[in-house]
């Protein structure tokens, strides 16, 4: 894959733009500290996705089960059934849930391709949704449950942090964007993320030579349902909340306007597409009624002009400049 643009050049860009996250709490504006937290959470969900539909080519419309999944098992662990508030223990099994939720459904739907791939995965995410919304011990609500609080991180008698605070949870979450961004960075150097995107560019191909194409998308199914799973998680402890909207197919579809915006099959693309997606939305609700509308208008507009989304922008500065120069 083309880089954006040189490698010191990009260094720079994303150093300074991790500077400029860890320095926005100090600007003590709750509200907006909590909306890039919202979009960091966005972020991890989006980069999860990506992972499957940017550089494996599997277009999914259930992603938000796996979201709404880790949400769910930090309410009822911490909630429902009071059986451990701490954060070192629900986190670690929101994550195992959805891997593990994710690599059996993945089982079934993997042996689909195309738009019958697309379907089956958008009926095991309504399967889903309508479990939490209809059985009991599950929530069993349109309302969803609220926490009882936030996790825990107690560790013994010794407490590092409290994720009450809001400036501690951006932190925190800021932390797991990055941990996430640099294990996909690693992975897709990996042989595992160079024969994903194999699988891409050609899967009959890469059957022919003898890789095993199924092994290898069960597994970017099941590492991507995990990250969605923290994603869903973090949503959770900055809500206070869980609902079944949360593995709703406009959960999904989010997920996929955002890689659209950002750009797919780019690292930094879901992040961008997310702080893309949010700005739009708060820009557009607060001059346009029917904001929905003009949402869009501007993706079409998008897709026609940046294919590769906000973040091939970059390149596309660096050809006019460099045209200027010659």
């Amino acid at each position: 894959m083309r880089s954006l643009i040189t490698s010191p050049t990009r260094a720079v860009i994303v150093t300074l733009f991790v500077l400029v996250l860890a320095a926005f709490p100090f600007f003590e504006q709750e509200f907006y500290t909590e909306m890039v937290t919202r979009v960091m959470i966005l972020s991890i969900f989006a980069v999860s996705l990506d992972l499957l539909l940017g550089y494996t080519g599997l277009i999914s419309f259930g992603h938000a089960a796996w979201f709404g999944l880790g949400g769910y098992v930090l309410a009822l662990l911490g909630t429902k059934y009071r059986l451990t508030e701490s954060l070192w223990l629900t986190m670690p099994a929101a994550m195992a849930v959805t891997a593990a939720a994710s690599f059996l459904v993945g089982l079934l739907v993997l042996r689909t391709r195309g738009m019958f791939f697309i379907m089956v995965t958008l009926a095991f995410a309504q399967i889903f949704y309508f479990f939490f919304h209809d059985v009991e011990a599950l929530g069993g609500s349109s309302d969803g449950l609220n926490l009882r609080g936030k996790p825990s991180a107690a560790i013994g008698e010794w407490v590092p942090f409290e994720l009450s605070d809001t400036n501690t949870l951006y932190y925190f979450v800021l932390l797991a964007l990055i941990a996430l961004l640099v294990f996909m960075a690693l992975l897709l150097r990996s042989p595992l993320g160079r024969a994903l995107q194999g699988i891409r560019e050609n899967e009959h191909r890469m059957e022919a030579i003898g890789f095993p194409v199924f092994r290898y998308k069960l597994a970017a199914f099941t590492i991507s349902g995990a990250f969605a799973g923290l994603a869903g998680y973090l949503f959770a402890v900055l809500n206070s909340s869980v609902n079944p909207e949360m593995l709703s197919w406009h959960q999904s579809a989010d997920g996929l306007l955002i890689l659209i915006l950002g750009g797919m099959g780019q690292l930094w693309g879901g992040v961008i597409g997310a702080f893309t997606f949010v700005l739009l939305q708060q820009v557009l609700s607060d001059f346009a009624d029917k904001w929905h509308l003009w949402m869009g208008i501007i993706i079409i507009l998008l897709v026609l002009f940046l294919p590769g989304g906000m973040i091939s922008l970059l390149d596309r500065l660096k050809g006019l400049w460099q045209g200027r120069r010659a």
